[in-house]
């Protein structure tokens, strides 16, 4: 007996069987991960979104903590065939609703083909289509947060030492836990600053990096980290990943725009421009960049071409599209990071530093 109703845009409602009870809405977005779904509940960039799994059983090794990349999960909701006890456990625990029993081939399918859409969702003993339809209504009455970053950057600052060889200073707009760890793993202090940090306040940190990190929605809505970019571009190096790429082409003169229905998943390919090399990546973005103005194009994806790495050599800046990072995998792509601290070091060489 179903006790739980999915509303999406274009009128269907679909039945679920509640794992974890209470009402959600947001954009419905799918991952064709097949591993990882403690990485994906965790990542900051699921921020407003409710996230339904392609894969069909998730959560058939457990919960741990040390796989997290952040502090809470952060789609509004969870969406499969079906979920373990020990996932649906943990996210009622959470406070995040969870329902599985949904046909999610035949619902990835329609996202694939008519775009992420919005949806409300109810789950529980007293569950009726029509409350679903309710959270939908008021999903499709509201704005996109356009402040988005206070709910996923830190309130304050803090270090995480590495050794001392380089500073690092990341902007974080909902960074993964994954993105200092790489960079302390190679020796680097990395000071984790909020999403709206100023100018004033990195020319007092003077940094040997300015890398901006991953997060969620528009990288409109990104203004304060676009100034820093505009600030310090050619000065510094500049690092950007996912949503930070974005921010990154914005501030020297590139466009963006949001995607159909996103890259979301571990299997996505890239092929390097330079080398023809092609390693797999581990994706998360509903937005791309459309014109890279400044920056040359050096990595595209192999489905659809859209850019996944840009670079300027002359104003030492690098960015990737995908997230090098990744958690449980692929690793194809962690020499990204060697990469960056290089253009640290190069400068710290130039017989025109300070």
């Amino acid at each position: 007996m179903s006790d739980a109703y999915l509303a999406i845009e274009g009128g269907r409602v679909l039945e679920a069987r509640t794992r974890a009870p209470g009402t959600a809405r947001g954009e419905l977005v799918f991952t064709t991960a097949y591993t990882g779904y403690e990485e994906s509940l965790t990542d900051p960039s699921y921020e407003e979104q409710v996230l339904t799994f392609s894969y069909p059983l998730v959560g058939n090794y457990g919960v741990r903590e040390e796989r997290f990349e952040s502090e809470r999960v952060h789609p509004r909701a969870a969406i499969a065939l079906e979920l373990t006890d020990d996932l649906a456990d943990w996210l009622a625990e959470q406070g995040v609703p969870a329902i599985d029993h949904v046909d999610t081939r035949d619902l990835v399918t329609e996202i694939r083909d008519e775009g992420a859409m919005k949806c409300g969702i109810a789950a529980g003993p007293d569950a009726t289509p029509e409350d679903a339809r309710e959270e939908l209504a008021e999903c499709k009455g509201m704005s996109e947060h356009v402040d988005i970053g206070a709910q996923v950057s830190v309130e304050e600052s803090y270090t995480v030492e590495g050794g001392g060889e380089f500073d690092v200073a990341l902007i974080d707009c909902g960074a993964k836990g994954s993105i200092t760890s790489s960079l302390v793993e190679r020796g680097a202090d990395v000071h984790v600053l909020p999403y709206d940090t100023t100018p004033a306040e990195i020319e007092e940190l003077d940094p040997d990096v300015l890398f901006v990190s991953n997060g969620p929605g528009d990288p409109a809505n990104f203004e304060a980290a676009r100034v820093l970019v505009e600030e310090f571009v050619g000065e510094i190096p500049v690092a950007g990943i996912c949503l930070g790429q974005q921010i990154v082409a914005r501030a020297l003169g590139g466009e963006t725009e949001k995607m159909t229905f996103g890259h979301r998943g571990v299997n996505q390919p890239v092929r390097d421009l330079r080398s023809g090399k092609v390693v797999m990546t581990t994706q998360n973005h509903g937005y791309t960049v459309a014109e890279p103005g400044d920056l040359e194009v050096t990595q595209i994806n192999v489905n659809d071409d859209t850019p996944e790495g840009l670079e300027s050599d002359e104003l030492g800046v690098i960015t990737r599209q995908y997230h090098p990072e990744a958690n449980p995998g692929p690793h194809d792509s962690l020499d990204f990071f060697d990469d960056v601290l290089g253009m640290a070091r190069t400068q710290a060489a130039s017989p025109s530093a300070d």
